[in-house]
């Protein structure tokens, strides 16, 4: 049994400490702006923009370097309707029946609801699915590990490409997503993670008056 591999870290760039902080608060004023819009353009995006975001999503880390991830694009208009329509369905049991009265008090601020028309409306939806494990050419089972957390790190990177790429974007995260593997036929080894929703934002589009926690609330240094 051979060991492993390594090489030199040749795309290692170090910068002066001015530099670093001007990078820093550069991307950070850049951030700030990022938004989940809600109201959606129907226009068109070239796919290799999408193609390039997805590449950068997937420089992601994970565990094992297993690499759990799945996204599948959805661009055709009759795919998103049926998406629309299932999502739409599993909405109606969560907002009648299924959300606790403090979830759906959380959630008025946003002004969510039932209907999603920016399932249909936006030019792209990206699926991102987790891994959870893999069945070999032989029939044996590879297991993944740490699938949740690669993913994750996999999506907040995706959602950074998109925003620095000039689109808007918004996680939508239906409960339960199971009809997701169903319509774009995806096996069983595989759990949707949430819908990204991708595109420009409509002329009209609005969002809500909402603030960031302070960096004394959410860090702490020792």
């Amino acid at each position: 049994m051979t060991g492993p591999e390594f090489s030199s870290v040749a795309g290692y760039i170090e910068y002066s400490e001015e530099d670093m902080r001007q990078r820093a608060v550069a991307f950070y004023e850049d951030m700030r702006r990022r938004r989940s819009i809600r109201q959606f353009s129907d226009r068109t995006i070239p796919r290799d923009i999408i193609e390039k975001c997805i590449r950068a999503a997937a420089t992601a880390p994970s565990g094992a370097n297993m690499q759990p991830w799945h996204f599948e694009v959805v661009s055709d208009r009759d795919t998103k309707r049926e998406i629309r329509k299932a999502a739409e369905k599993e909405e109606v049991d969560f907002y009648r029946k299924r959300a606790p009265e403090k979830w759906l008090n959380a959630l008025k601020p946003l002004g969510t609801n039932i209907c999603k028309p920016f399932l249909e409306v936006a030019p792209y939806l990206i699926v991102i699915f987790a891994e959870r494990y893999k069945r070999l050419r032989d029939g044996t089972i590879e297991k993944h590990y740490y699938v949740t957390e690669s993913v994750g790190i996999a999506t907040g990177i995706l959602i950074a490409a998109i925003h620095n790429a000039g689109l808007v974007s918004l996680t939508y995260t239906p409960s339960p997503m199971n009809f997701l593997n169903k319509i774009l036929q995806r096996p069983a080894s595989e759990k949707a993670f949430l819908i990204l929703v991708v595109g420009y934002p409509d002329k009209n589009a609005t969002i809500p008056e909402i603030n960031k926690k302070a960096l004394k609330e959410i860090c702490g240094f020792m």
